[in-house]
């Protein structure tokens, strides 16, 4: 008898503490030898890594296909969660106060440490260091917002289908408010037929992307052979002070500011690192914050927040909240005013700082990212010269790779905080998660 009943005990410890998996079968491990490889294909067969750049791509393309739907979904689901646009209201306006607060710290502390490490001095920069990829993006830039008139305006889509088919999180995220709102003007019966059905849906979009992300460690090692191949050892060596720079400076930004917001909200900064590290080795490679959006709006709920402040400001932070693209961009200001030898006076970098805040918006929706706003912004200043934007280009793989986990552990850390302000967040509920190491 007391051995069947140990046996019966057995089967139980069994069936709850599932055996863990092999650690080179967890995704982090595969990512990390994936840009292993891609480094040294790089450096070994430079013309053959750029052809690996097809890899990356569609690795990211099937991730972006996915990313407008879901964050319609989960925003309009999140609204419909909260019982009452007061609630809604609530949270939204504390994260934007949050989100405003922050990328202005940002954009002061790229200022502050380009001048303390001197980018750019001693560089020198010639027009032929321009390239065909370069300057297109420059190009691209021109057809950004140049006034708040028209920044807002585009805000507003023109076409439900329309914001989808571009992938304008920005009008997206209007139509996610909007259609969220309608939700709640519904009677309680019929508004739980429509969350039943939005959520059924949205499963099947994140077991969508649960088959996508299989594919991480080869679009890793295809993205990675293909920045360290084109680039080449001679521009990489010209800017390397210009990167290393960069990286301490947000190394220095996570610990000293984020560090600090979670210090005032009695958060672990170590243990969100932790907890999204897997995020952040998919976010690296792919230099792409948009591959793991899907995966912390599943996850995030785990870690104890509410599914609906989830819902509503981590979509809401990728647009507004991009604190790794406010660094470079400053930091690039500095960067190109000390290469050509132009001091900026407090004034115009107060001028620019505001431009920044407006322009950092659109980010995660123009294509070429933080490069393209980046000119945009020097464009618009017309301050310095554009064709300095160019040089930098050579790294600009290498930049937005780290810029790009920043806005992650950021965004992550804001979506915490700003429920534990609006009584959101429930640590005894997290749910712990299985090692995939």
């Amino acid at each position: 008898m007391t051995n069947h009943t140990q046996t019966m005990e057995q089967d139980k410890t069994s069936l709850s503490s599932p055996p863990k998996k092999a650690f080179w079968k967890g995704l982090g491990f595969q990512i990390a030898v994936s840009m292993i490889l891609g480094i040294l294909v790089g450096f070994i067969w430079p013309e053959f890594a750029t052809s690996l750049k097809l890899l990356g791509d569609i690795f990211l393309r099937l991730i972006k296909s996915a990313v407008a739907p879901l964050i319609f979904l989960t925003v309009a689901l999140g609204i419909g969660a909260a019982g009452d646009i007061k609630q809604v209201g609530k949270v939204g306006l504390t994260a934007i106060i949050y989100f405003e607060i922050v990328s202005t710290i940002a954009i002061l502390f790229g200022f502050g440490m380009g001048e303390l490490l001197s980018v750019g001095s001693g560089t020198v920069l010639t027009e032929s260091h321009v390239n065909s990829q370069a300057a297109s993006l420059i190009q691209a830039s021109h057809a950004a917002p140049k006034s708040f008139g028209q920044f807002f305006l585009e805000i507003f889509p023109d076409s439900f289908v329309g914001a989808f088919s571009t992938n304008n999180l920005l009008q997206v995220l209007v139509l996610a408010l909007m259609f969220g709102f309608g939700i709640l003007l519904l009677k309680e019966k019929e508004r739980v037929v429509v969350e039943n059905a939005l959520n059924f849906i949205a499963k099947a979009f994140f077991k969508f992307i649960y088959v996508i992300m299989l594919l991480a460690p080869i679009g890793t090692f295809g993205a990675i052979a293909y920045a360290v191949g084109s680039n080449g050892v001679d521009m990489l060596i010209k800017l390397t002070y210009l990167v290393l720079a960069f990286y301490l400076t947000l190394i220095l930004f996570i610990i000293i500011v984020l560090g600090t917001v979670c210090a005032i909200f009695k958060l672990n900064l170590f243990d969100i690192i932790k907890f999204i590290r897997e995020e952040l080795y998919i976010t690296f490679g792919t230099a792409s914050s948009e591959s793991v959006l899907p995966r912390l709006l599943e996850k995030l709920p785990k870690y104890g927040v509410s599914r609906q402040t989830v819902g509503l400001v981590l979509p809401t932070g990728y647009a507004f909240n991009l604190d790794g693209t406010s660094i470079y961009m400053s930091m690039g200001v500095i960067f190109l005013a000390n290469a050509y030898g132009i001091p900026l006076s407090i004034e115009q970098l107060f001028g620019i700082l505001i431009i920044m805040l407006l322009t950092s918006k659109g980010a995660a929706t123009v294509s070429g990212g933080a490069f393209v706003v980046f000119a945009a912004t020097i464009t618009t200043t017309g301050l310095l010269p554009l064709e300095g934007v160019a040089v930098m280009f050579g790294v600009y793989r290498f930049m937005s790779m780290a810029l790009a986990v920043t806005n992650i552990i950021g965004n992550t850390v804001a979506t915490i905080a700003v429920a534990k302000l609006n009584h959101e967040y429930h640590p005894s509920r997290r749910e712990k998660l299985e090692s995939e190491d």
